[in-house]
């Protein structure tokens, strides 16, 4: 059963063409989420140029928000095997009212991310970061606590997107949210036209206005594409269907948990490392930043191998299934190999790409160094 105007069953397709699927799929995604990344590759950039004190603050302070941001997202992409499953099953019907009951759980998770924000302060001192960098922090935290409702927002419509075979959407407004970032950030963090440079905070407070932006062009796309409107994305919510919540809640929290896990690692080392002082905070933002960003490629092939591996399983073909999955496996080892070698030998011309003080240049290039070999096994 196909809805007028819906896109046909991906899972369709000859089983022949599946690399070819999740190649076509994992490339349009890869460049959006290299387009997210870019954020904090910009703000690093900026802050490293602004002071090596904006650049140890957003050190601490990036690190802070990922751990709740990710988290919380991490509930939510969990759900795209339940939409996509439908899909290739052919029960079109059933995907809006499922897509509306995830905006209840989007809405808890921005409640408890941005009140954690907010909270941050006593966790940090508790860290014993230098109250210097602590002063610049906790004002980029407040910031942030205001992007994090959007950008959870704009996640789940891109997980109905990846689901739904259109990731075309998600990039262009990725990039679209990039174009203006970046020279928001410049303008904030380093000054110009009448306002003074904010460092850190400028970064925080083009983050929000990008984010604004690329949340009114997700939801004007769940509303207005042909290919979407079939599926009644943004009807008002049913009440809450407890069943279908618990569900929910049993897929999406311990994926988000498991994410949660291993992203706090990154947000301990920073809070540890930021009692070592700024050279050695910014020393370690420039490499988590370089290890989030090369990590964006396998997770763009995991998401398409995701997307397949629901819809096969929706079709009944779990020979398809199978296809996906090696596809995908020979996909990432391949990027593996080349990124870390490349990494290893190019360690020292990356950090002067971050940073132009040669003692945060000289640290992080070989923090770089062990980078390539995690970058490698993840």
């Amino acid at each position: 059963m196909t809805l007028p105007g819906a896109a046909p069953l991906p899972a369709l397709v000859p089983a022949a063409s599946e690399g070819r699927l999740i190649a076509s799929h994992a490339s349009t995604m890869a460049v959006g989420q290299l387009a997210v990344m870019a954020f904090g590759l910009t703000d690093t950039l900026v802050a490293g140029r602004h002071s090596e004190l904006s650049l140890a603050a957003l050190s601490v302070g990036s690190a802070t928000y990922i751990s709740v941001f990710v988290g919380m997202m991490g509930m939510l992409q969990a759900l795209m095997p339940v939409w996509s499953k439908l899909y290739g099953a052919g029960l079109n019907h059933a995907i809006g009212p499922s897509f509306r009951q995830a905006w209840y759980i989007a809405g808890v998770g921005a409640v408890v991310g941005a009140t954690a924000l907010l909270a941050a302060g006593p966790v940090l001192q508790g860290f014993a970061v230098p109250q210097a960098v602590l002063s610049e922090v906790l004002p980029y935290l407040n910031v942030l606590a205001l992007a994090l409702p959007m950008g959870l927002a704009f996640r789940l419509g891109s997980t109905i997107c990846q689901a739904l075979g259109q990731p075309r959407w998600v990039t262009a407004l990725q990039m679209g949210g990039l174009a203006i970032k970046v020279p928001l950030t410049i303008w904030l963090g380093l000054g110009g036209f009448g306002l003074p440079a904010m460092g850190a905070l400028g970064c925080a407070l083009a983050t929000v206005l990008a984010y604004a932006l690329m949340l009114a062009g997700m939801l004007a796309v769940l509303r207005w594409d042909a290919a979407l409107r079939p599926f009644r994305l943004l009807r008002w919510p049913e009440a809450p269907d407890v069943r279908q919540l618990r569900a929910f809640a049993a897929l999406g929290l311990p994926a988000g948990l498991a994410v949660l896990v291993e992203v706090t690692s990154f947000t301990l080392m920073a809070l540890l490392i930021a009692r070592m002082g700024a050279t050695a905070s910014a020393a370690h933002q420039v490499a988590a930043n370089a290890a989030a960003l090369l990590y964006m490629v396998p997770l763009s092939i995991a998401i398409a191998c995701s997307a397949r591996v629901g819809w096969a399983l929706g079709a009944q073909q779990p020979e398809r299934l199978e296809q996906a999955l090696r596809a995908g496996a020979l996909a990432i080892g391949v990027w593996a190999v080349c990124v870390a070698s490349a990494l290893w030998l190019l360690r020292s011309q990356v950090a002067a790409l971050y940073s132009p003080f040669a003692a945060v240049q000289a640290m992080a290039s070989g923090l770089l160094a062990w980078v390539a070999l995690y970058h490698a096994a993840d």
